[in-house]
């Protein structure tokens, strides 16, 4: 089964971090990833460029609404994510608590749902 591990961190104590500190963050990130595709989990990650770059899109009455940002001011925004292959939810748990990002912020993880047609 497929679970999506969704990184969240407060952009300022992200800000906050030395450069050695994100260094050694990025260093860990790479090479847990790398211990994910040893395990057999890994399928993709991918950090993300800072909320104040996104935009969210919104269709109403068939016309697009479009607002710079993201869509709910929160202190903690989406900065990665990483899907994964799990035989179930503790073993994706398990995964997940060790991404190095958890020790600056949260992870979210949510099973990955198939779309078919009828």
């Amino acid at each position: 089964m497929r679970y999506i591990c969704l990184v969240y961190a407060e952009l300022k104590a992200m800000e906050g971090l030395s450069q050695r500190e994100r260094e050694i963050l990025v260093d860990d990130s790479l090479s847990y990833d790398e211990a994910l595709r040893e395990s057999g989990h890994f399928i993709v990650a991918h950090a993300l460029e800072s909320a104040r770059q996104a935009v969210t899109v919104r269709v109403r009455d068939n016309r697009p609404a479009i607002t710079d940002g993201p869509f709910a001011e929160t202190k903690e925004q989406l900065v990665g994510f990483i899907l994964i292959e799990a035989k179930d939810r503790e073993d994706a748990v398990q995964a997940a608590s060790k991404i190095p990002m958890a020790r600056h912020g949260r992870i979210e993880v949510r099973p990955v749902r198939s779309l078919s047609r009828s």
